[in-house]
């Protein structure tokens, strides 16, 4: 599978497990359900939830988009591989982070304070900066490891699909809105 191609027609997997967690609560708030977000369907006990598996699923597949845009020989793979999955180990853990600042969000976007405000967009420049600061950290590490032509393209990759996801997610996302009054204009 190519990029272009997962791009256009893959992209619900990783969407689905950077926003399991917030599109509910939205959807909630827009249509005015009092569901409390629960799906009515329990997890095994002691097994994985959906979302576990949803993730696990996404993250392979990633991985796999990667894999078969990298064009790397046998000994690149060897060296390419390790430090992929520490890369990604911690740019999940921010991922992690970033859903629950969403997930917070999604509390009581209807109703910030200039505070909540405030709070809300310094964690998401902090999110923005961890993210910056891995990809700093690992450039050297990838360059150790790959010519420089490869590195680049692996983050071009990269980019890519956290742009991918990050746009469904601001597609989601409400506008900030005043406590007790409506804002100007609404939605993107």
């Amino acid at each position: 599978m190519n990029l272009k191609r997962y791009l256009t027609t893959s992209s619900a997997a990783l969407i689905a497990s950077a926003l399991v967690c917030a599109a509910p609560t939205f959807a909630q708030d827009q249509s005015g359900a009092q569901s409390g977000g629960q799906s009515g369907a329990a997890p095994a006990p002691g097994g994985p939830s959906q979302k576990q598996l949803d993730i696990a699923a996404a993250r392979a597949e990633r991985k796999a988009v990667v894999g078969q845009n990298m064009d790397l020989t046998d000994t690149e793979s060897k060296a390419f591989w390790p430090l992929y999955d520490e890369y990604e180990g911690k740019m999940d853990r921010i991922e992690d982070r970033h859903i629950r600042e969403i997930k917070e969000f999604a509390g009581h976007y209807q109703t910030l304070t200039n505070d909540d405000a405030r709070k809300k967009l310094d964690e998401v420049m902090a999110i923005n900066e961890s993210r910056l600061h891995v990809q700093r950290d690992y450039i050297p590490k990838f360059r150790a490891a790959l010519p420089d032509i490869k590195v680049t393209r692996f983050f071009q990759i990269d980019s890519k699909l956290r742009a991918l996801v990050q746009c469904q997610i601001a597609q989601i996302v409400p506008l900030a809105q005043p406590a007790g009054g409506a804002a100007s204009g609404g939605n993107l």
